[in-house]
């Protein structure tokens, strides 16, 4: 770390002096927010579990408050930014550790050209938090851990279980994937500039290898399209954009895995959703 360019992460006033003096400003596009409680962050770098030498890839790193802690635990840090004057300060603050690299812009955009790693960490902006998630879970790009900061209504759909108010199509997916737990709430008051809603910090610990059908995640989302139709109607309506294909077809499969006509996507838990893939899979539409 070049010392000469250290930054006092802990005060919005400090943080506040140092982008002015820098010339940068805060992009609302970008859903910038830099989390200044030293606690939390602690927290959260030590629910990921890394041991010093592993790899990780650090989402939205700002000006490096993060970044700084994980290369303290010797961790081999491989950072994503998109605006270019935090990319800028990054750089004139951590080049000359060799234990840090850098991804210039959109992580959505740039993640699949990166070699795998075994942990994620990131703070992840509001605007994108929920798509990129998804987007390494549909592509199968798997970690071991993953410790994340997401907006709250975000982090409850995350961890949200069958029958619940947020039990929705995300929350199917990271479910397919890992054990989902909310770490913290994070209240505004520890972010600067401070958002109008709270965070959550989540761990995402991976469930190991299991087979999903390639039809599986469409299936899941088309099935959650429309809350208020049953199982049978969304399913319908999947087998006939899909295949072209419905009517005793859909009653069928329902049947093949146990799934009232009458019943609900909001009601049914993950096994389920995997045995309907799964038959629909084994007809070779």
């Amino acid at each position: 770390m070049n010392q000469d360019k250290i930054i006092n992460y802990n005060s919005s006033s400090a943080l506040r002096a140092f982008l002015d003096r820098e010339g940068l400003g805060m992009q609302k596009k970008f859903g910038q927010n830099f989390l200044i409680n030293p606690h939390v962050r602690q927290s959260l770098a030590d629910a990921l579990g890394a041991e010093a030498g592993s790899e990780v890839w650090e989402v939205g790193p700002g000006i490096g408050a993060m970044t700084a802690l994980l290369l303290e635990k010797k961790l081999v840090v491989k950072t994503f930014e998109i605006d270019m004057g935090f990319i800028r300060v990054l750089k004139n603050i951590f080049a000359q550790d060799k234990n840090f690299s850098l991804v210039e812009g959109d992580v959505m955009k740039t993640w699949m050209g990166q070699p795998p790693a075994p942990f994620l960490l990131g703070n992840l902006p509001y605007n994108v938090a929920a798509a990129l998630l998804a987007d390494l879970i549909e592509k199968k790009r798997f970690f071991s851990r993953m410790v994340v900061t997401v907006q709250k209504e975000v982090a409850l759909r995350m961890a949200a279980t069958a029958g619940s108010k947020d039990y929705s199509s995300f929350s199917v997916l990271c479910a397919s994937a890992y054990k989902v737990k909310p770490l913290m709430l994070i209240r505004r008051e520890s972010f600067y500039p401070q958002p109008n809603v709270d965070s959550m910090g989540v761990l995402l610990e991976a469930k190991g290898e299991i087979h999903y059908p390639d039809i599986f995640y469409p299936l899941v989302r088309s099935l959650f399209v429309s809350r208020r139709k049953t199982i049978k109607n969304n399913l319908s309506a999947f087998l006939s954009s899909r295949f072209g294909k419905n009517g005793h077809l859909c009653a069928e499969l329902l049947q093949k895995s146990s799934i009232k006509e009458s019943e609900r996507a909001e009601n049914l838990e993950l096994d389920t959703f995997l045995s309907l893939a799964k038959s629909i899979e084994n007809m070779r539409l």
